[in-house]
């Protein structure tokens, strides 16, 4: 990125392999709504040019001299939130809350490259074939299972995902394929209906009373509908997020008997190592949910096309690595 709302291919050094780093040569960087928000610059960064993206993969070129569980030729996906395990928060198993956290494309360089070192640790071998779409979108879709997990959705729950960006879409897709048949609300006519096609059901207007919502969207408007749908004893669970202030009551909460919490990305190690186990059992229609891809040439217009797409964009690096 050479400013904000304005991104490019530019030269930079070749990436250094430190002792427990590896090198990858990405294949798929996916683009989601952090990423946006470091484009328009409202969320800043420390220096430009800035390499901006922080989902995706790509093949293993080089290990470092420590390393000795990740080989070159390996096709791996990146987890790019990196935990430091020191912190009370880590100590603790909840690694998405630790205070030295380095979230790669945000605090530090991303992976919207050629070429890029990150610790070996945070890179997860997937198995050979797995699709480009697939490698772009793996993420995202860490983080709704992250989800999930901490909230003890079961099969047979009735729940109302709010949103239907990619976020969104990606819940969507992973209750599906627990056994629910999620009700979800979306303005936007395309990502509805791609919503539908991946199983879920239009909510109507006035049928509330769900055990479980999920905000996705993070818009200011959306929370107040989203906590009125929520059904006597069940649980708003928040994923996009705001600044703005909301209007809320603790006569209400209590009256009601509800549950807000906030379910922010993912903890290391265990939801990526849970999500690549499910990638080597089955198909788990990931890359159903990327609709749009751009070569690294197209950047600029991935990423201002990008709220408008229904499903997710992502920029395909492959002939990088041919």
């Amino acid at each position: 990125m050479l400013q904000p709302g304005k991104v490019a291919v530019v030269d930079l050094p070749e990436p250094v392999c430190g002792p427990t780093e590896v090198v990858v040569a990405m294949r798929a960087v996916g683009l989601c709504g952090s990423d946006l928000s470091v484009y328009s610059g409202a969320i800043p960064v420390s220096n430009y040019p800035w390499v901006i993206g922080h989902e995706g993969g790509g093949e293993i070129i080089a290990v470092g001299e420590e390393v000795r569980d990740r080989y070159p030729g390996q096709l791996v996906v990146i987890e790019p939130n990196i935990s430091c395990s020191r912190c009370a928060p880590c100590k603790a198993g909840q690694t998405s809350s630790c205070t030295n956290r380095r979230a790669l494309g945000v605090n530090e360089a991303g992976i919207a490259a050629e070429r890029v070192s990150v610790p070996a640790e945070f890179c997860w071998p997937v198995p050979d074939g797995t699709s480009s779409p697939t490698i772009a979108g793996f993420e995202p879709s860490v983080v709704a299972r992250a989800t999930v997990r901490r909230i003890g959705v079961r099969a047979g729950d009735r729940c109302l995902v709010v949103g239907a960006g990619s976020q969104g879409l990606m819940l969507c897709l992973y209750l599906r394929s627990i056994g629910l048949h999620p009700f979800v609300v979306e303005p936007h006519e395309g990502r509805l209906k791609l919503a539908v096609q991946l199983g879920a059901q239009p909510h109507e207007q006035g049928l509330n009373g769900y055990p479980f919502v999920f905000e996705t969207s993070g818009a200011h408007s959306a929370f107040r509908p989203a906590l009125d749908a929520v059904g006597p004893g069940g649980q708003l669970v928040l994923i996009g997020q705001s600044s703005a202030d909301v209007a809320i009551t603790t006569r209400e909460l209590v009256q009601r008997q509800l549950t807000v919490r906030g379910s922010l990305i993912y903890d290391h190690p265990e939801d990526f190592a849970d999500a690549v186990r499910a990638l080597e059992d089955a198909d788990t229609g990931i890359a159903s949910v990327m609709q749009a891809s751009y070569a690294p040439s197209d950047a600029d217009r991935a990423f201002g096309e990008a709220s408008e797409i229904a499903g997710k964009s992502w920029l395909d690096l492959t002939h990088w690595t041919q």
